[in-house]
């Protein structure tokens, strides 16, 4: 019963990667939690383990998704190489914070954080371009903070460098395609650090590999492959508008759970 959720949760997790360029995190990890705690896991790492989970689903997420906008010709690298340089240290230090944080604490924290990113979506609040693209030291830097919060909150980084990318006047499609490229350093770096932070905590169920949960990662990879590239070719096609609404509706439900 548990794996058929995994491989739903993948599927929803890929379009929302390919579609919005957020990774598809900000979704997978309040569903791990549930699911974790219904299975019994330990209340004392169960947040961890799904946020590690969830990044390391985002390895294989951003794949599909990467490939099928860079097919279009979407992805700056020039933005991601230099973007990439931060982001693999900040997801470092965003691994070991969320490590600190005491579980309970990080469910309400990335409670937060999921509210603040409905009503970005619901009202869409993206800053209007009004910067160029900054230089090799800009975007290193922007990285590292991206990289660290995305550690944090068990996302692919879309949610933050979407945005910024906006900002700094980068076209909307290019922005989510860049963001998605940006996704695989993070997950990879990431989800490497939290295997490694709790590779001997005694709490751990079985078939874990520190704080990245195998059945779990399996399932969500598994489809999540697959439907990222079907959320890229929407991103080209469709004006997303409703089904941006509809996903802060949901992520606004998500959040009020977690912090209630």
């Amino acid at each position: 019963m548990e794996f058929a959720l995994y491989l739903l949760l993948g599927a929803a997790a890929g379009v929302l990667a390919g579609l919005f360029g957020v990774g598809g995190g900000i979704i997978i990890v309040p569903v791990l939690v549930f699911s974790f705690s219904a299975q019994g896991f330990a209340p004392e790492i169960l947040t961890q383990l799904a946020v590690g989970t969830s990044l390391a689903t985002i390895i294989f997420t951003s794949i599909n998704s990467v490939r099928e906008h860079h097919r279009r010709g979407a992805v700056v690298w020039p933005i991601v190489r230099w973007m990439a340089l931060g982001i693999l240290l900040g997801a470092g230090f965003g691994a070991l914070t969320a490590a600190a944080i005491k579980g309970p604490l990080l469910q309400k924290i990335i409670g937060v954080f999921a509210l603040v990113i409905a009503a970005q979506m619901a009202f869409e609040l993206r800053p209007k371009a009004s910067a160029p693209v900054p230089g090799k030291l800009g975007l290193t830097a922007a990285g590292g903070v991206i990289g660290w919060a995305s550690a944090i909150f068990g996302i692919g980084g879309g949610s933050l460098s979407v945005p910024f990318l906006s900002w700094r006047s980068v076209p909307i499609q290019q922005a989510v395609a860049t963001s998605s490229a940006c996704g695989f350093p993070i997950a990879v770096a990431s989800a490497l650090s939290f295997m490694l932070i709790g590779w001997h905590n005694p709490l751990l169920p079985d078939w874990s590999l520190g704080f990245v949960y195998l059945p779990a990662m399996v399932g969500i990879a598994f489809t999540s492959m697959f439907f990222a590239r079907f959320g890229a070719r929407l991103a080209h096609k469709l004006p997303p508008r409703l089904l941006r609404r509809l996903f802060a509706l949901l992520l606004f439900c998500v959040g009020l759970n977690f912090l209630l």
